[in-house]
């Protein structure tokens, strides 16, 4: 659903405050340069109820495509990618800050479709990719901008998952889930048709689903917060585009607010939030490395 007026102004309050924290580190140079630094490759190992063997999962969030970051940026973060060699990589939401209305960016696919995995290439919407549809300025047209950027990624083996899901192995399912801010969310659309006993993993562009998920799946995967983009020594991210601030920032984070009568603390969801790849608003960062991220996943009782 579109932004709401409280939405649409608190975002701006913070984009606004982020803007002049982020001049002040520019004048001085550092924020651009590390904004423009090469991507990270982050590894984190961890256990995974309802495996049976390890997996390897590539995570790569935010990428922002348009008046920010470049082809050749692309380039590189999709050659680090692939020299991971995941078994499965996911794509976060957020591909583009571009109109789509006059051109899909053809140069831009041809290079996500470089992308390949063993158990495959998915994906899941974010906030910045339903602007480009033209939700807020198109209302009545920006469906047609959704359904053929799908059809251009799925030509190129990535498939969008939309409130749906499907079995990886027979050991682990894989969900996604609608945009936040611009489609709408549910859980238990995404994880229908899982096996029982089988590990549930669930994409959500933005982390705050996590908060009030209920406990149909393992793990959850999101981006969105950038970390913060712009950090300082501690104080931390001076915004985080969440409803809980630095709590679901980056890296690991709990869930489970919603949990069923009599569930075991232990059995809430999970999540891991990437710090993402490209730049939104300024363009730079601050502390806040850009990153690809491998998650280690191994068998856990």
């Amino acid at each position: 659903m579109p932004l709401t007026r409280r939405q649409f102004l608190d975002l701006t309050f913070k984009r606004a405050a982020l803007g002049t924290a982020g001049f002040g580190i520019l004048a001085g140079g550092a924020g651009l340069a590390q904004a423009y630094a090469p991507a990270q490759l982050n590894t984190h190992r961890a256990g995974l109820r309802g495996l049976t063997r390890p997996v390897r999962v590539l995570l790569l969030a935010d990428l922002h495509y348009g008046p920010l970051i470049g082809l050749g940026q692309v380039r590189g973060w999709i050659d680090k990618a692939l020299s991971a060699r995941a078994d499965v990589i996911l794509l976060l939401g957020d591909f583009v800050d571009v109109d789509l209305s006059a051109q899909l960016p053809h140069a831009f696919l041809d290079e996500l479709g470089r992308l390949s995995a063993p158990l495959g290439v998915w994906g899941v919407w974010g906030n910045h990719d339903y602007s480009s549809f033209g939700l807020l300025s198109e209302p009545n047209t920006w469906p047609r901008q959704r359904d053929a950027l799908t059809a251009e990624l799925a030509q190129r083996r990535i498939r969008i998952l939309c409130n749906e899901g499907a079995m990886l192995r027979p050991d682990l399912f894989l969900g996604g889930v609608d945009d936040v801010w611009g489609g709408v969310p549910d859980v238990p659309a995404a994880v229908r048709g899982a096996l029982t006993g089988a590990a549930r993993m669930v994409m959500s562009h933005n982390p705050d689903v996590l908060a009030d998920a209920p406990p149909l799946f393992d793990l959850m995967l999101s981006g969105h917060t950038h970390g913060g983009q712009v950090r300082l020594p501690l104080v931390g991210a001076l915004v985080v585009p969440s409803r809980y601030g630095q709590r679901f920032a980056q890296g690991w984070i709990e869930g489970g607010a919603a949990q069923s009568p009599g569930s075991k603390p232990e059995l809430a969801p999970r999540g891991f939030v990437s710090r993402g790849l490209g730049l939104t608003t300024i363009p730079l960062r601050n502390l806040c490395p850009s990153e690809i991220v491998m998650l280690d996943l191994h068998p856990a009782g």
